[in-house]
């Protein structure tokens, strides 16, 4: 499926827009899994005495409790904190694996703040999209395998949501959530089947 840079929009481009637009020229505490500055165009990433604002990333195994408790002192100071999403787990090899999601609860709570998201689920995410690609949220389909943030996300936003059987997703998923996602299908292999379904316009 070929697909032009430009037409991608993820969560760090979206964090990227999102500092530039509310904090230009301040310095960023980036805490992520694995290094993410140079798709952080016009950001300024400090360590934790310079920052005025802080970005939380994705968490794996290098993120500790010392940069955890550097973002809850910033926090405490008042220091705004972004996120580029709240999901509490991710899909590894080995199964799921504790993500950023977990840690915002406890920072917040913690810190008596809120954290900005700028990825999914925020409305804000796909109405972005929307605008980038042209397109009536109404008349667009979202699939993914996270029944919160890919699905309902979109789903709240009055987009199509689509959740497969396959990567993060539990059976415990679809129990426990209420209204649930537009349509389900086991693999991504089954789209094609379902796309005359939803309609001439999607």
């Amino acid at each position: 499926m070929p697909v032009d840079a430009d037409r991608i929009l993820t969560a760090v481009t979206s964090a990227a827009r999102y500092l530039n637009e509310h904090f230009a020229g301040v310095g960023c505490l980036v805490v992520n899994e694995g290094d993410m500055g140079q798709d952080l165009e016009g950001v300024a990433v400090v360590d934790a005495r310079s920052a005025g604002v802080v970005l939380l990333g994705g968490a794996g195994p290098s993120t500790g409790y010392r940069e955890l408790d550097a973002v809850f002192k910033l926090a405490v100071d008042g220091v705004p904190v972004v996120a580029l999403h709240r999901n509490a787990r991710y899909q590894t090899a080995d199964g799921p694996a504790l993500d950023m999601g977990a840690f915002i609860v406890g920072i917040e709570a913690a810190a008596h703040t809120e954290v900005t998201v700028v990825g999914k689920p925020a409305a804000a995410f796909f109405h972005a999209a929307l605008a980038d690609v042209g397109t009536r949220a109404e008349a667009t389909v979202v699939v993914g395998d996270d029944i919160d943030s890919d699905v309902l996300g979109a789903q709240a936003t009055g987009m199509i949501g689509v959740l497969v059987r396959t990567g993060k997703f539990r059976p415990s998923d679809l129990d426990r959530t209420e209204p649930g996602p537009d349509h389900v299908i086991d693999g991504i292999g089954d789209f094609p089947a379902l796309w005359p379904r939803l309609g001439p316009d999607r």
